[in-house]
């Protein structure tokens, strides 16, 4: 709180054409500029220079998800990664892996190292691999998000909320279904889906913070077919997600753009320091 009394203004990530109600909210009740200059995933086009985000070990990893991606069709992947911190308990992992096969769709499923690791875990994911071979992949431990985001095979991104990653599909034209785990996911799933309209909840109230026990399960495998195949699916409900999406997604690499709300926020701000520089610090 002193950090915010003390500040001169506010640096998001986030553009205009998305949340320009929210940010002018913010800064009546602030009483101070914010500057919105997202989406930050466009600052660079380069995808191939951006995925590995410093890991010096992914590009292997990154040209197999490409080569695997690039022998699907259009639209037809779904991509289910819940981040780096929400994890799930064996049992849940299961159900999530039992859906996306039961689905039919077309998957890449992003397992962290330590699920991979559970007992029994593993076998059981190599199992899946076999019954799922070209249709699925499992990747075990980071995946290059960007650049699966931005390819043109992935249809669809089951998604924890989080910030980030919610604002990188929107960046990239790619609808979402829901998983919030906890805190602020919550109030981002209700952005998405209620008044963005690119978003479609897997209908979790629980948060994943409060499961330790393994016999407790969220959702169920047909609850992930169930949301698979809103997000994959045809119908007007469906078709109207996408194009909102893909428009979203435009609005995003104009606000990027020079002359873009969030290029021109950002030639402000770096004026603004650059005059209280000149101007010398206050008293």
């Amino acid at each position: 709180m002193e950090a915010m009394r003390t500040a001169d203004g506010f640096v998001v990530n986030t553009f205009l054409d998305l949340e320009a109600q929210f940010v002018a909210c913010y800064e009546a009740a602030l009483g101070k500029p914010v500057w919105v200059v997202g989406p930050l995933s466009l600052c660079n086009r380069d995808v191939e220079s951006t995925a590995s985000r410093g890991r010096t070990a992914a590009a292997g990893c990154q040209q197999a998800i490409t080569a695997w991606l690039d022998g699907q069709a259009p639209g037809s992947v779904v991509f289910v990664s819940f981040g780096s911190i929400a994890r799930k308990l064996p049992r849940q992992l299961v159900e999530v892996g039992h859906g996306l096969e039961d689905s039919g769709r077309p998957f890449l499923w992003v397992v962290k190292e330590t699920e991979a690791a559970a007992p029994g875990v593993r076998e059981w994911l190599e199992a899946l691999e076999a019954r799922t071979a070209g249709r699925g992949l499992v990747v075990r431990g980071w995946a290059p998000q960007l650049a699966v985001l931005s390819h043109r095979a992935v249809g669809g991104f089951v998604t924890h909320c989080g910030w980030n990653s919610l604002l990188e599909s929107i960046a990239h034209g790619v609808p979402v279904a829901t998983w919030p785990h906890f805190a602020d996911q919550y109030l981002n799933e209700r952005l998405v889906v209620d008044m963005l309209g690119v978003g479609v909840p897997v209908g979790v109230t629980t948060a994943s913070v409060m499961v330790f026990d393994d016999d407790t399960v969220a959702l169920p495998r047909e609850g992930v077919v169930r949301a698979v195949s809103a997000l994959m699916g045809g119908g007007e409900e469906a078709d109207e997600r996408r194009r909102k999406a893909r428009e979203y997604g435009e609005k995003a690499r104009r606000a990027m753009e020079e002359g873009g709300s969030s290029y021109e926020n950002l030639t402000r701000l770096v004026q603004s320091f650059a005059q209280s520089e000149v101007k010398g610090p206050k008293e």
